[in-house]
């Protein structure tokens, strides 16, 4: 059963994407403090898992004032809970103007498993300092789990073509590690909140004891000002998970609206 976490894990933090040199960005934040995304995890058509992202202004102090806190809730639910318990927490401050991360920390309950994370990043010498020692990247742009996902929304897509492939660095599980993601194309697709048109990304992932050999991980992305995860569906060894939006609050944009750096 801990695979199902890893699943949950993976997918709420699968819109990493990014270049094999130095990522451009937009000079602005697609979101703004208050902003509180809520998703539920299906297994098949049965309620699996829920998870909350938020975002606000940082109460801690960083180099520079203007400082984001990240921070993603998810846990199992329904008949998932009864036989197997997860909760797992996951904060990360990241700057307010390179959305690069200060400090990441985790507290993991899958079960009768648990692990907490506090990790610095060191961007100028390229290191990030966990638990469980110091680890080095092949770049000064790395991230965390948390971070990566709202870097990525900042990302400077403009110049990708349907078939583009590229990669993002980040840190997770005591490791230095970069997942790289295919962009698909623009399509509209239905949603509890509408009919919305989306960026469609194709993350990689390894088969093994978690997805068949030919299986794809699909994330659609709102092609507005935004840029929110509204879906995202991945085939497993037996039936698929799929993720999706329930409610959007405190969105910089309203959703579906349409600015100079959408597709």
């Amino acid at each position: 059963m801990r695979y199902f976490s890893l699943v949950l894990i993976f997918i709420l933090g699968a819109s990493l994407a990014g270049f094999a040199q130095t990522l451009p960005y937009l000079p602005n934040p697609t979101y703004q403090d208050g902003e509180k995304l809520t998703y539920k995890l299906k297994y098949g058509i049965i309620s699996a898992a829920t998870g909350t992202l938020k975002i606000e202004n940082s109460k801690l102090r960083f180099s520079n004032p203007n400082a984001f806190h990240l921070s993603a809730f998810g846990e199992t639910s329904g008949a998932f809970s009864v036989f197997y318990t997860v909760k797992n927490q996951y904060d990360s401050y990241i700057d307010g103007d390179t959305y690069l991360p200060y400090l990441y920390t985790e507290d993991i309950h899958e079960g009768s498993y648990t692990r907490s994370e506090y990790a610095t990043f060191d961007h100028r010498n390229k290191k990030v300092s966990g638990r469980k020692g110091t680890f080095t990247s092949p770049n000064n742009q790395f991230f965390d789990l948390l971070s990566a996902y709202y870097f990525s929304r900042n990302l400077d897509l403009s110049s990708l073509v349907k078939g583009d492939k590229f990669k993002l660095t980040y840190f997770l599980n005591d490791e230095v590690d970069q997942l790289g993601v295919e962009y698909i194309g623009v399509e509209k697709i239905k949603t509890s909140l509408g009919t919305i048109e989306c960026i469609k990304l194709s993350p990689e992932i390894s088969p093994g004891r978690i997805f068949k050999k030919d299986s794809r991980l699909y994330l659609w992305v709102t092609n507005d000002g935004n840029r929110i995860p509204v879906k995202a569906q991945v085939e497993i060894i037996i039936g698929s998970v799929t993720m999706e939006l329930v409610s959007a609050s405190g969105l910089k944009y309203p959703l579906g609206k349409r600015v100079s750096y959408s597709k």
